[in-house]
């Protein structure tokens, strides 16, 4: 049985788009048959960050019109295999997405995947609400900011109110809290939230701390998602989450500041 996972937040610009790209590229390298969508209609940045922009031919919103069969806007992913990705429409609005068409693209694509990750809009808009009813499971990725931590807050109410698990009395979507951008020394010096203050705030289950690391940019720029950067900390530590995400213990890095060196600690210097 498919299962399928939101990437969501309150705010935009957090990252959720870097981590679709990543979970979805690890899951399909742990060897099962993933598919990535992108829900932000009008948008569309799924495709950039997985480097297949120039093969969209049809979208999303040409599959729920009737404009193209599904397989005909699936693209195969150049880097991982089990890996497709569904990208969305940059020439409609956000009402192409109809409740009944999303539907029964998910149940189509559930017969023949594992895992459907969907990126999500941010906010509460109709794509992302859609995304967020069809949830099983959902990543809330947020940033060490408050603003940004209290938007994620509201989030999780909407998950707990009005996903269909909910709406059916079902088992709750199960919860997974991902930090991104945090450094570490900053948040010692209080400039930023600490990975505990997150925690306290939103208290759901953290599945990783993603590292302020400038290889994220590097990646996107690229069209490549950062996971296959091996050598960055940013791509090591969506590695890792993935593995958690899948019930593998791994431990949780990137949470303390580097220690200084003696030359640092003579003269100065801040991170």
């Amino acid at each position: 049985m498919a299962k399928v996972i939101v990437v969501t937040s309150g705010k935009g610009g957090v990252g959720k788009t870097t981590t679709s790209a990543a979970l979805s590229t690890g899951l399909a390298r742990q060897g099962y048959r993933t598919v990535v969508i992108d829900f932000d209609i009008g948008l569309r940045n799924l495709d950039l960050v997985m480097g297949c922009e120039r093969r969209v031919v049809y979208d999303f919103v040409n599959v729920i019109n009737g404009e193209a069969a599904l397989h005909q806007a699936l693209i195969k992913d150049k880097h991982t295999d089990n890996l497709f990705i569904l990208p969305a429409s940059q020439t409609r609005d956000k009402d192409a997405l109809t409740p009944e068409g999303v539907a029964q693209v998910l149940e189509i694509l559930a017969q023949e995947f594992e895992y459907i990750v969907c990126d999500s809009p941010a906010g509460i808009e109709r794509g992302a609400l859609m995304a967020l009813y069809h949830a099983d499971e959902a990543i809330i990725t947020t940033n060490p900011e408050v603003s940004s931590v209290r938007d994620s807050d509201r989030i999780l109410g909407i998950l707990q109110s009005r996903s269909r698990r909910a709406e059916l009395n079902m088992e709750p979507v199960k919860e997974h809290l991902l930090l991104t951008r945090y450094n570490a020394t900053r948040a010692e010096r209080g400039d930023m939230l600490s990975v505990e203050d997150v925690k306290d705030i939103l208290a759901i289950p953290l599945l990783g701390v993603i590292p302020e690391d400038p290889s994220v940019l590097k990646a996107s720029n690229q069209g490549l998602p950062v996971i296959l950067m091996e050598e960055s900390v940013a791509g090591s530590a969506y590695a890792d989450a993935t593995q958690r995400f899948l019930g593998e213990e791994c431990p949780m890095r990137f949470l303390e500041a580097p220690k200084k060196g003696l030359l640092q600690r003579i003269f100065g210097g801040q991170g």
